[in-house]
């Protein structure tokens, strides 16, 4: 059975010790069981570096400007978390008061 790559470098040189899996690359050690679980479980944090979570509601902390669209939400705009994803640029898949659901960089908001 092959090994996985590793989570940190993605380098495929993985050799197992024990219970853990190590790189010898970036030096990066893990437990495949317990990576399974934080795999599962998606960390977000907003602009004071907060833990947010699906079902949170949150402000906006910059005026944004909405793609597509001449709409311009403002600071202090109020908006409720539905669901995070794990995504380059938008994590929070939000409904926001005054401009329906849409996507939000979670660096633009912070926890109410």
């Amino acid at each position: 059975m092959p090994l996985p790559s590793c989570p940190k470098c993605n380098s495929e040189f993985v050799y197992q010790d024990q219970e853990l899996l190590i790189c010898p690359e970036c030096a990066h050690e893990w437990n495949p069981s317990e990576a399974d679980a934080e795999e599962e479980s998606l960390k977000v944090k907003d602009a004071n570096g907060t833990l947010l979570e699906a079902g949170d509601k949150v402000t906006l902390a910059k005026d944004l400007k909405v793609k597509g669209s001449s709409l311009v939400l403002k600071i202090g705009t109020k908006a409720m978390i539905r669901r995070i994803v794990e995504g380059k640029d938008h994590e929070l898949d939000c409904k926001v008061d005054g401009a329906g659901e849409m996507m939000v960089t979670a660096k633009f908001v912070k926890k109410a």
